[in-house]
């Protein structure tokens, strides 16, 4: 019977599955390398050795209320979209509120994780972890929780780029970016046009002489602001929104929200469309890069073809000299050293899992790997969700099916997804944000019932499927149902309008009929992005 867990890391997966396993009747060791909680969201001046890193001006990309804790809303003065800083501090109000410190042993290296010889019966790990002061110590847990994260191996392509050897600028990392100081009166290209390579794009060209920004593929761009200034993912993910987006087809789909993108600004012209169709890939969440090209700060261009002694050539022929510096936004290998290697059975050797949890390799499903996927959703509750069925399997709670059949499951649904995604390994860690939430939350026993709500209580049914898919819902019902749940829903409005309260105005006259409260605008009348776009 599971009792000991190792839960792998402090961050906002480890301090979520600390929590868990306490709720469970289960026995948590966190393992945190650093001095701290907060993992990849903890701003640090330098580079830590196999450990992640963010830039200081990052802003999260997902609204509060849509990635917050399911039972622990973030402070109602909270910015809808917040600094790093702030973000951290929410962890740190998560982890005393549920007195989580107390079971993480703080500066500790796990070296390894390796199955005990009875494991086919026991389900039980061998852990060796270091301290400190370089001493060793062995551990043996009834399963384990992998919260360390994958953004510590950055993948640096300069092999690919002829002339690089000779190129007297620096070449760096995302992983190395801080601030834009060190790029004044300079001439940089950004490599790559994810969420980091815009970011970092955008805050270098106010500082650069010039900025480029050189994609293979382009993208499309949304910002983080929706109609009447609310949030775009409480807009968006809505249950709503889920089943237009299985009734439409998508090429219909396709062709509003494109409609609705270039209505804003004409990605062709800004040098963004990209080859894929909107519904294919992650949109670029970025407010001010449209407005960067607009001024000229930013110069869109192709992919990177190599370099010459002091200049970059791209793949359309055209050369930039006098470059000081070339970033490369181009991502990071998942990598967990301290796990056996067994267990990557991926095409490219990749750690693979069974709803981008469970090795389906192991005779005792006692290893969950925690945060190992792409949505176009926000993070935190996933992860959250994903600690919950975990410690469920743990305990016997939920079961896991056969090997084979999990085997198939993972290799559908990377077909699946190389419909628009062509990389196998990247195929593989998409998952539809919505529907991988209420899966798990069915094996959980908490996925809320839509159709009983509408019955039993119609003013909370409305903000459930007509609002946005905030993790409350998971906890209106089931195991670790949460009293304050329905109330937090009912109030989510009110916690995103309450940072905007900061100069007093005179109120109306008349007050509107509450067929235009804020909610009902927000959650009807923009709850479908596709409708609106039309």
């Amino acid at each position: 019977m599971v009792r000991r867990v190792a839960v792998i890391g402090a961050g906002n997966s480890g301090l979520v599955c600390i929590k868990t396993c306490v709720d469970e009747g289960l026995e948590p060791v966190c393992f945190e390398s650093s001095d701290d909680i907060g993992g990849l969201w903890r701003y640090k001046e330098s580079l830590e050795p196999e450990r992640s890193s963010i830039y200081r001006s990052l802003v999260v990309n997902t609204s509060k209320e849509m990635m917050c804790y399911s039972d622990f809303p973030m402070p109602a003065d909270y910015p809808n979209y917040m600094h790093n800083s702030q973000l951290l501090q929410y962890f740190r109000l998560y982890a005393d509120h549920f007195d989580l410190l107390r079971y993480i042993r703080f500066q500790t290296t796990i070296r390894s994780v390796t199955q005990r010889p009875d494991f086919s019966a026991s389900g039980q790990w061998d852990i060796v972890t270091t301290n400190g002061e370089g001493e060793e110590e062995s551990h043996v847990f009834d399963a384990v929780m992998v919260c360390s994260g994958h953004y510590t191996k950055p993948v640096l392509p300069l092999s690919d780029f002829p002339g690089n050897e000779k190129f007297s600028g620096r070449c760096l990392h995302s992983l190395e970016y801080k601030d834009a100081d060190a790029y004044r009166g300079k001439r940089a290209v950004v490599v790559g046009i994810g969420n980091s390579g815009g970011d970092i794009a955008v805050e270098i060209s106010r500082s650069a002489e010039k900025t480029f920004l050189s994609t293979r593929q382009g993208s499309w761009v949304m910002g983080r602001m929706s109609g009447n200034g609310c949030p775009m993912d409480m807009a968006y993910v809505t249950r709503l929104n889920n089943v237009l987006m299985l009734l439409l087809p998508k090429s219909l789909l396709n062709w509003a929200v494109e409609r609705g993108l270039n209505s804003r600004y004409d990605h062709r012209l800004y040098g963004l469309k990209p080859k894929h169709r909107v519904m294919d890939q992650r949109p670029l969440i970025n407010d001010d890069l449209p407005v960067r090209i607009f001024q000229g700060a930013l110069v869109m261009k192709p992919n990177v073809k190599g370099f010459t002694a002091s200049g970059v050539v791209f793949e359309d022929g055209t050369v930039e000299e006098n470059i000081d510096t070339v970033v490369f936004c181009t991502g990071y290998n998942g990598n967990f050293p301290f796990l056996p290697p067994a267990l990557s059975e991926g095409p490219h050797k990749e750690l693979t899992l069974y709803k981008s949890v469970f090795p389906p390799s192991l005779s005792q499903p006692t290893l969950a790997v925690m945060g190992v996927f792409q949505t176009r959703g926000p993070i935190m509750p996933i992860v959250e969700m994903q600690a919950r069925w975990a410690v469920k399997v743990f305990s016997g709670l939920s079961r896991l099916p056969p090997k084979e059949k999990m085997l198939k499951v993972i290799e559908s649904e990377r077909r699946r997804n190389m419909k628009s995604i062509p990389c196998p390994r990247k195929a593989a860690l998409l998952v539809d944000y919505i529907p991988y939430l209420d899966f798990m939350a069915e094996e959980v026993g908490v996925r809320p019932n839509v159709l009983r709500l509408l019955l039993s209580d119609p003013v909370l049914w409305v903000r459930v499927f007509l609002g946005p898919c905030t993790p409350y819902q998971y906890r209106l019902t089931g195991p670790g149902k949460w009293a304050g749940a329905r109330q937090a829903i009912l109030t989510q409005w009110e916690r995103v309008a309450r940072p905007f309260r900061t100069r007093e105005l005179p109120e109306p006259e008349s007050r509107p009929s509450v067929l235009f409260s804020p909610w009902l605008l927000v959650s009807a009348g923009v709850s479908c992005t596709v409708i609106k776009f039309f």
